[in-house]
């Protein structure tokens, strides 16, 4: 058994950490990662596990303020000759913008599985075990074979792995929430062996810089107005992503307000709230994605808004040029 590789797990809470709690009568945050390892005891059959308490947190709290300390934490884990691959325990609700980010800034070829649970650990039919189990074996798969590295954060639940860039949450509690749409999944965890099927070709990494930019987002609705727009230039925003309709289109209050952003110097990228295809600068009223290209906006292709927030928030400390933005997204 000394001849075990060691998974890093990373832990940064969400409802696999949850267990009911009798005085709310909810589910809040009670488990520390080495809880959850322990509670597998095939894992150390396995592999030998290094657990990284970072964090308790349900995942609505986690965002732009933690992400470059876990992007650290889980790029120097990585960097040891001794780790096999490092798995981040997380909460759904933003569990594919985490992987995204960490995706973005990490360059190590070794697997980094993000893990979840839509059950907490006090229901009988808990997920969280049999997730973090998967995880390990997709890591100790990926290791055997050369052609397996480089594929970048995954996320794995209900023995499904998807890629960071196309995966999105699809359900409020079915265990098969995560999907990556018409991209289809990496492949899976089967209950012989992890069978892969594809890899993703529109990876790529940015450099951590020392600030995120500030981003905003913004969700084009019946009747906007463009005040939460203007707002958010006003109060200090480098860049706006509007959740728009279609293929990436606006009303003409909202236009306006995009116009006036613009010409402040306010980057503004625009997403579809559409959950498959790519935004695109189609449409010739004003505030048809035309019109908007037309006045200076990038197009975010097919990524989420939040997942276009994500890149943004690394790619404008780089650069500020719109064609230069408009290529990150195209990639």
């Amino acid at each position: 058994m000394t001849d075990r590789p060691t998974v890093a797990i990373v832990a940064t809470g969400g409802t696999i950490a949850m267990t009911h709690d009798p005085v709310t009568g909810a589910p809040v945050p009670a488990l520390t990662g080495a809880d959850l390892a322990a509670a597998v005891p095939r894992l150390s059959d396995l592999a030998r596990i290094e657990v990284v308490e970072f964090a308790n947190l349900p995942s609505a709290y986690m965002g732009p303020d933690l992400w470059p300390g876990l992007s650290r934490t889980v790029a120097d884990l990585l960097a040891r000759s001794d780790i096999a691959g490092a798995i981040v325990l997380h909460g759904t609700d933003t569990l594919d913008q985490t992987a995204y980010f960490l995706d973005l800034t990490l360059v190590s070829d070794k697997p980094v599985v993000m893990v979840g649970a839509q059950r907490n650990a006090s229901e009988a039919d808990a997920d969280g075990a049999r997730n973090l189990l998967n995880a390990v074996r997709q890591i100790l798969a990926q290791g055997a074979r050369e052609d397996l590295q480089g594929l970048g954060v995954t996320v794995t639940l209900n023995h499904n792995i998807n890629a960071a860039r196309e995966v999105r949450k699809s359900h409020t509690n079915n265990v098969e929430t995560f999907n990556s749409g018409e991209a289809g999944f990496l492949g899976q965890v089967d209950e012989d062996r992890v069978v892969f099927a594809r890899k993703s070709l529109r990876r790529q990494t940015l450099p951590l810089p020392a600030r995120l930019a500030r981003v905003e987002l913004v969700a084009m609705a019946a009747g906007t107005d463009g005040r939460q727009l203007r707002h958010a230039v006003a109060d200090g925003a480098e860049g706006v992503v509007i959740a728009a309709y279609g293929f990436g289109n606006v009303n003409e209050a909202l236009y306006d307000a995009v116009v006036e952003a613009i010409a402040a110097g306010v980057t503004i990228v625009v997403a579809s709230q559409v959950p498959h295809g790519r935004a695109l600068p189609v449409y010739g009223f004003k505030g048809g994605g035309s019109t908007l290209r037309a006045a200076g906006a990038v197009f975010a292709d097919d990524l989420s808004p939040d997942k276009a927030r994500v890149l943004a928030l690394l790619a404008l400390p780089i650069t500020r040029d719109r064609q230069a933005l408009q290529a990150y997204y195209d990639r």
